[in-house]
């Protein structure tokens, strides 16, 4: 049980690292309390609430790996390597592809009834 509990610590010490280190893993924490945030406001339902929470987990998921993904690779080619490099730009790509998915749900779902707010408020 206790190395149960420990891993718990790590896992938490990594996450201080990446926001602490990464600047746009706390871009992306930002981002997912705007979108929770919205999403109070907006009295989104339990549906879109499953997709909300979805991207914001599969985004930050994706920057951690990437983060470890560069991590690892500059510890293993600390000089200039053209394949390390492919290895990071890859890793990005990742992150790139959920990043516009979860900004392509948050469309779906926010702004139709942000929509509805500016014509009721006009």
């Amino acid at each position: 049980m206790k190395k149960f509990i420990r891993g718990f610590g790590f896992a938490f010490k990594g996450l201080h690292y990446a926001f602490t280190t990464q600047v746009n893993f706390r871009v992306h924490v930002f981002a997912a309390l705007a979108a929770i945030a919205a999403g109070f406001y907006l009295r989104i339902d339990a549906g879109e609430w499953k997709w909300v929470l979805l991207c914001i987990a599969m985004v930050l998921l994706m920057e951690l790996l990437n983060t470890a993904i560069e991590l690892l690779t500059d510890l293993t080619s600390p000089g200039y390597n053209k394949l390390a490099g492919h290895v990071k730009d890859v890793s990005a790509a990742a992150v790139l592809i959920v990043a516009i998915f979860a900004a392509a749900t948050g469309a779906i779902i926010f702004l139709p009834k942000i929509l509805t707010l500016l014509v009721h408020a006009a």
